[in-house]
């Protein structure tokens, strides 16, 4: 049974790093000509990329406080499926938001990374 559930968590964490992944690549892609003026404009490559890492981090923390909220709320249902942990176990829950956050960075990486090196002419003549 611990196999199987950590066999699902794992596809879940993959489905949601692809999920997060989609989403930034189209949102940098419909950002493209917004992109180009900020770089027009005097927006450095790290400037881009840490606002594009920014999105993707306030995305998750929000996701993370949802799921917090539900876990504390199924506490009485969620203790009866745990074995050798308690529902609110600090440790438990920080090393899984710990690994949620790191998963969705290394997703956001690659969007944060392309719309870092977008061209200011080319993003401009598109307009």
């Amino acid at each position: 049974m611990a196999t199987l559930s950590s066999f699902f968590g794992l596809l879940a964490l993959l489905l949601s790093a692809i999920g997060l992944y989609g989403t930034l690549s189209y949102a940098v892609t419909r950002r493209t000509s917004e992109l180009g003026i900020r770089m027009a404009l005097g927006a450095r490559k790290g400037d881009i990329l840490w606002l594009v890492l920014r999105e993707a981090t306030l995305l998750v923390l929000c996701g993370a406080v949802a799921g917090f909220i539900a876990a504390t709320a199924m506490n009485r249902l969620i203790a009866s499926m745990l074995f050798g942990l308690t529902p609110s176990d600090p440790m438990a829950l920080f090393i899984a938001t710990s690994v949620l956050l790191a998963v969705a960075l290394l997703a956001a990486w690659v969007p944060a990374r392309r719309a870092s090196r977008v061209d200011p002419m080319v993003a401009l003549r598109y307009e």
